[in-house]
């Protein structure tokens, strides 16, 4: 059975560092697609330099012309052949304007590890963090009964539960059955990834992660919260025939399906993040004269370990060194 190197883990790093440095030049200058470009390029030169045979899983079609396209091999060939779920940056528009929760993340598996979806599709998803029993919240359910349910694993009021989830006009209906319900509400701007994984770390005080988000940005939230023994379900939202004919053509004959953890991140994986900007899970880039401080988070499922990296980076020094 194929397995991951867990000696490698440290690269998987190096590149979202690369990415979150080249993103953090742009934080507070109103230019999204500036930062995105700027990390996608790192991300994308880092990726390529590892001797391993990648395989881009979601993301724009190849026709679009954008980069890190899904089917784009990367890295120097080296077989196995490995998945690569990820995002340059989880919030351009967070980074643009200076706010919270961009993140640079990769997701890595075995061949035919992550579930693949259309690009620019939605997905209605329900997280919680580790330590509770199999099935405590159901997609299915009202959101009433999903908070009384968790309250009750949890051994609390309902009023103590705190949810996180993007302030979208979608969710405008979700949001107001919560407050009904008596839960606690964080409303993010962007970076539902880092809103999902938050729920497995008890620092962040959230409790549960609700609502509709990005279908490439549930995938990756899967694989992490996979590597903290999280629980999540999923369900895709194609708001056109164009994405329910493309879901058809990946091999999803049913748009509706729910789709579990366990699904959209099959078998061993591992997770990489550095903040951009500072957030739920980690600090952003610090930036002094010469260089650039970064935070970031590494997580391996198989052991469940997960590592916190800090780093210092000397800009002479890493452009002498290619």
């Amino acid at each position: 059975m194929q397995s991951l190197n867990r000696h490698f883990s440290l690269e998987w790093v190096r590149v979202t560092e690369a990415a979150a440095l080249s993103a953090s030049a742009w934080i507070g200058r109103g230019d999204g697609e500036a930062a995105d470009r700027a990390a996608t390029l790192a991300l994308r030169d880092a990726l390529n330099a590892l001797n391993v045979n990648g395989f881009v899983v979601n993301g724009p079609l190849p026709e679009s012309g954008e980069l890190l396209c899904a089917g784009e091999r990367l890295g120097r060939g080296v077989p196995p052949r490995i998945d690569i779920s990820l995002n340059a940056i989880e919030g351009a528009t967070i980074c643009a304007k200076g706010t919270q929760n961009a993140l640079s993340v990769v997701a890595v598996g075995c061949a035919n590890s992550f579930l693949p979806v259309p690009d620019g599709v939605y997905m209605d998803k329900i997280a919680i963090g580790p330590r509770f029993p199999a099935g405590v919240v159901n997609l299915d359910w009202e959101p009433a009964e999903n908070l009384a349910r968790f309250a009750a694993a949890k051994g609390c009021l309902v009023s103590d539960v705190v949810v996180c989830m993007l302030d979208r006009p979608r969710n405008a209906a979700l949001l107001k059955q919560v407050y009904a319900a008596g839960a606690r509400v964080v409303l993010i701007d962007d970076g539902d990834v880092s809103g999902a994984i938050a729920v497995g770390l008890p620092e962040t005080g959230i409790d549960l992660y609700m609502g509709s988000g990005g279908a490439g940005e549930g995938v990756l939230a899967a694989a992490g919260l996979k590597c903290l023994g999280g629980q999540m379900e999923g369900r895709l939202l194609p708001r056109n025939d164009s994405q329910r004919a493309e879901a058809h053509r990946l091999g999803i004959t049913d748009v509706r399906q729910k789709w579990s953890l366990e699904e959209m991140a099959r078998g061993e994986v591992m997770f990489a993040a550095t903040g951009i900007t500072d957030g739920f899970i980690l600090q952003g880039v610090r930036s002094y004269p010469g260089g650039a401080s970064t935070a970031s988070i590494v997580m391996r499922s198989l052991s469940g370990t997960v590592r916190r990296v800090m780093a210092q980076h000397d800009f002479a020094k890493l452009a002498k060194s290619g």
